[in-house]
């Protein structure tokens, strides 16, 4: 019941949770960090292993093969663990820092290049066609992008609201900012220059594409149990287009060799999923933005 308890406590909140972190993924991370707690290990060490999980698995979707497949989907399940024990660790002993959260977002976007990198060799150099197979990836890549980015930020203002919190995300964003300007002043060191430029970009795109500029803040002010009613079940709804979603999805495809259903089923149904979603999830913001 302890080793229970202290699963839970590692959880995020259980509704904002993706159906397969919680049954499999997350139980996973949690067995992984209780072995390495006592351990120098940290989580910015383990987000750099999740990421060479990661790049790896793009490397045998280049290779291709039935058996190169199912070791990228392998490859992914340990990247998606990891990925998930390096929060957790934190949250346990309480050590997560900004610039933890902003390499790990960093080291899925890497992930994700190089695994959508590596299908579009493997496809070009098994089809007749490689031009088109290219023009697929870039879509299912685009559409994976703009999909994560909707589900982290709508996921994010949720617990802000419910919680009461203070928005980690405007936080981030405004110190950033602030450190940024004092870095062109002041100098400072290339590769975190070049993290916070990248974060700062992506945190204005993802606001502009989720929201515009000042929906956030007039939402901080609904009744967090008013919102958590109006929003519960579109969160839900959110998750299946959500990271860890998207990667089992990719994971049973490599299993059963059949990559193309994913790539399909990605550009095709994803999208179709997010355009159903969108003005569902515009119509409830509106009744909060006029209260």
């Amino acid at each position: 019941m302890k080793l229970y308890d202290e699963y839970m406590a590692s959880l995020k909140m259980k509704e904002v949770e993706e159906f397969f972190d919680l049954t499999f993924y997350r139980p996973l991370a949690f067995l992984f960090v209780k072995a390495v707690y006592h351990t120098e290990l940290t989580p910015n060490q383990i987000t750099l292993l999740s990421m060479l999980a990661g790049v790896l698995a793009g490397v045998a979707f280049g290779v291709g093969g039935a058996t190169m497949l199912l070791a990228a989907g392998v490859l992914l399940i340990v990247n998606d663990v990891l990925d998930c024990s390096d929060g957790q660790l934190a949250r346990l002993k309480k050590n997560g820092t900004r610039i933890g959260r902003i390499l790990d977002g960093v080291a899925d976007y890497i992930v994700a290049a190089a695994v959508y990198l590596g299908m579009g060799i493997g496809f070009a150099s098994t089809s007749d066609d490689p031009l088109f197979w290219w023009m697929m990836i870039l879509l299912a890549a685009g559409s994976n992008a703009v999909h994560s980015i909707q589900v982290d930020y709508y996921r994010n203002r949720y617990l802000d609201i419910v919680l009461q919190r203070v928005s980690t995300f405007e936080e981030d964003l405004e110190a950033f900012e602030e450190e940024h300007a004092q870095m062109r002043t002041e100098g400072g060191h290339w590769f975190e220059r070049i993290v916070i430029v990248v974060y700062l970009r992506y945190s204005r795109f993802q606001r502009k594409l989720t929201s515009g500029n000042t929906e956030h803040a007039v939402l901080t002010d609904a009744d967090p149990e008013e919102y958590r009613r109006a929003n519960r079940r579109m969160i839900k709804l959110w998750l299946f287009l959500g990271p860890t979603s998207q990667i089992t999805w990719m994971v049973i495809c490599a299993f059963l060799n059949r990559l193309d259903v994913y790539v399909y089923g990605l550009v095709i149904g994803g999208n179709l999923w997010a355009l159903l979603l969108y003005p569902l999830q515009r119509r409830i913001n509106h009744r909060f933005k006029v209260s």
